[in-house]
């Protein structure tokens, strides 16, 4: 482990960053002062506090600043740790809060070693995972004007007789509708307009992330996860654009833990209890996971489609597939017949999937000619 001499804390903000630094020889943590969030006063600071005995460590808050001065520092040569903000230690009965004291605290908890860092994508890997987050938010803007429309049109009685919305089939007949009023009717055609674009862009951000996806060191391992029953590429390609190599994580438990999809527990003596979800981790990943999980509802089998993506993986792949179909399907069915809530047996089976995940992801990292066992 190296040995540093000067622990330093940062409290970034979008225009200033308040610096609180603390001696590896112990002392109380003493506070710099403030400089502005931009690269070169960050380079002059460094320097300033650098010399030749000097190992210097510095840390910041992960936040919406983003890691590019995690970056500037690492390249610069000097250590540095982006922490999680809900993991760092704080006394209940404090109630002032500065940035003078976050910086000081932060220097003085990277000292003794009590701040837990999150893991930095590189570039490559950030640029993924922004086309992905991308996507999803033309989805979401997707459904708010889709609900838009249908709530206009329901206030005015309009009602599609046919099986489903969003179709072809009612796409024709929402070009046929006609308002008395020359305004209603172009609050409808800028409604649908809007839905068409947003479409659109969307289906354009989900090319633009397949074709990325070729060159991408992760390509074959989301190519591998397609295997999986209701995890086509776009969401294999989210998962591990959120999750980088899920093969980091030494059991599936680990990778559970990271994503939020384990109970909460709050035990004391000889009482045990639980409670919902932690939902800590990436909420991208874990969305994902849960929609993936709704597939499981059907029986066990394999259909042309989910055939023809097995088929391209590894015999070793395919026998996990079809593996996690015979055993979340069926629990997806006992759950119900239970009497289990939906959601509640889509977070179970979700939690399992997150397993067969990484058995798919290890076996595809694994190097060539290692034993699945080691």
């Amino acid at each position: 482990m190296k040995e540093f001499s000067k622990y330093i804390g940062m409290d970034v903000h979008k225009e200033s960053i308040a610096i609180g630094i603390a001696d590896a020889r112990g002392g109380p943590p003493r506070y710099w002062g403030e400089i502005a969030n931009r690269p070169e006063q960050v380079r002059r600071l460094a320097a300033r506090l650098d010399g030749p005995e000097q190992q210097l460590q510095f840390c910041y808050e992960a936040g919406p600043c983003g890691y590019g001065l995690y970056r500037q520092l690492v390249a610069a040569g000097y250590g540095c740790s982006v922490v999680a903000p809900g993991l760092i230690p704080r006394k209940p009965g404090q109630r002032v809060k500065t940035d003078r004291r976050d910086s000081l605290s932060l220097a003085s908890l990277d000292r003794s070693g009590e701040l837990t860092p999150v893991w930095v994508p590189d570039s490559s890997q950030e640029a993924m995972r922004d086309l992905s987050r991308a996507r999803e938010d033309l989805m979401i803007l997707d459904k708010q004007l889709r609900q838009k429309l249908g709530g206009f049109l329901l206030r005015h009685g309009r009602r599609f007789s046919g099986r489903s919305a969003w179709t072809q089939a009612y796409w024709r007949w929402l070009e046929k509708e006609r308002f008395d009023s020359p305004y209603q009717q172009i609050v409808m055609e800028e409604y649908a307009d809007a839905v068409r674009q947003a479409q659109a862009r969307m289906a354009g951000l989900e090319k633009q992330l397949h074709e990325a996806a070729e060159d991408w060191s992760l390509g074959e391992a989301a190519r591998a996860l397609t295997a999986l029953r209701g995890i086509k590429l776009t969401a294999a390609i989210t998962l591990l654009a959120e999750l980088d190599d899920i093969s980091r994580f030494d059991n599936p438990r680990q990778l559970m833990g990271y994503v939020g999809i384990v109970p909460s527990e709050s035990s004391s003596g000889t009482k045990r209890r639980q409670g919902g979800l932690t939902k800590a981790g990436n909420p991208h990943a874990r969305r994902m996971l849960f929609e993936c999980a709704w597939a499981y509802r059907f029986p066990a089998r394999r259909t042309y489609v989910i055939q023809r993506r097995v088929e391209q993986a590894s015999p070793a792949v395919q026998a996990i597939s079809w593996k996690a179909q015979k055993r979340l399907c069926g629990r997806f069915r006992r759950l119900t017949e239970r009497g289990l809530i939906p959601t509640k047996t889509v977070t179970a089976v979700a939690r399992e999937l997150c397993g067969f995940i990484w058995a798919v992801v290890c076996e595809v990292q694994r190097p060539s000619g290692l034993p699945a066992s080691a």
